[in-house]
């Protein structure tokens, strides 16, 4: 087992991506010969070739439309966007091209492209470079969309998305790069599309994907000292939705809680709270609470620390659910 940071993990994730199969590639601004703006990608241009690792021009929809030209001809390209903020001019290549190709194609065309995306806030950034952009690709029907929230699940899920026929983005939370685990790469990986129970509990069920999953995990902690028993559930994947151990924890805590950096308006949090509520209406204690962004833009980085969920703003939920 080595120790590993996130941005190391993806690092050797993509290694292993490209020793396995000639047809990978990756392209992205800055991920050659300087390694990526957060160095996920060093070192792999000097020893797979600029043929492999591209470095492209500063142009979004010129990555992707390139990349779906690749994928038409056998390819698996891996784009990197450089900061969340950046993807929107790529935005009408990602809707109306790479989620639609393989049904337009009546399915004779698969569209293996990864579109990884470094999402959130909480790195003093400027604006364009904090955003969390996952709803507007979750919503779109042909995408598959995961987060990765820790060092081993960024190793499995890169290696398990490039691998995909189908075309993933890929939502890496900057401000997690540089946090430590233990990866084993001998391990069996769960599989990319299930979510996981991070930490058991009794009292209340608090889900969350990416970058909060940290912080959600840190409330559990400050809540047992107060006797009170927090289940947290690492979403991993936005679409697909599995929601399974959602609901299994949900029939016996009788609460939910979600938690996401985006804004609440329309955020996947509205779309867990109906979903839940529609399988599990008998066994809701109380009603399902979004912790989240406010609805505004993302303020400026001096003040980000007031916008951001944080572990007070879950406990609050938490306290409010179990007023019930």
């Amino acid at each position: 087992m080595t120790k590993l940071t996130m941005a190391k993990a993806l690092n050797a994730g993509l290694r292993r991506a490209l020793e396995a199969d000639p047809k990978v590639v990756l392209a992205g601004e800055d991920i050659g010969k300087l390694g990526g703006v957060f160095r996920v990608t060093e070192g792999l241009q000097k020893d797979f070739g600029e043929h492999r690792v591209i470095d492209s021009p500063l142009a979004e929809a010129g990555i992707v439309g390139t990349a779906v030209g690749m994928a038409l001809r056998g390819y698996r390209p891996v784009c990197e966007i450089q900061f969340d903020g950046f993807v929107y001019p790529a935005f009408d290549q990602i809707v109306s091209q790479v989620a639609k190709m393989h049904n337009r194609s009546r399915g004779r065309l698969p569209m293996p492209v990864v579109i990884r995306i470094p999402f959130g806030g909480g790195i003093g950034a400027v604006e364009h470079h904090s955003e969390s952009p996952e709803a507007y690709f979750a919503h779109t029907a042909g995408l598959k969309v995961v987060a990765c929230s820790n060092p081993v699940d960024a190793y499995w899920m890169i290696q398990q998305a490039v691998a995909s026929d189908d075309p993933i983005i890929f939502l890496e939370p900057k401000r997690r790069y540089h946090e430590r685990a233990e990866v084993d790469e001998t391990a069996t990986p769960m599989p990319l599309h299930q979510s996981s129970v991070v930490r058991e509990g009794s009292d209340i069920t608090v889900v969350a994907y990416g970058p909060m999953v940290r912080t959600c995990v840190q409330a559990a902690e400050a809540a047992e000292d107060e006797g009170r028993s927090i289940e947290v559930i690492d979403l991993r994947t936005l679409s697909p939705l599995d929601l399974d151990p959602v609901t299994a924890s949900v029939r016996k805590t009788g609460r939910l809680i979600t938690v996401h950096e985006a804004p609440v308006n329309l955020g996947l949090g509205a779309e867990l709270a109906a979903r839940v509520t529609e399988q599990c209406f008998y066994s809701l204690e109380a009603p399902v609470l979004r912790v989240g962004g406010f609805d505004m833009p993302y303020p400026p980085s001096r003040i980000e620390d007031e916008y951001l969920p944080d572990l007070d703003r879950v406990l609050d939920a938490v306290d409010r659910s179990l007023a019930y």
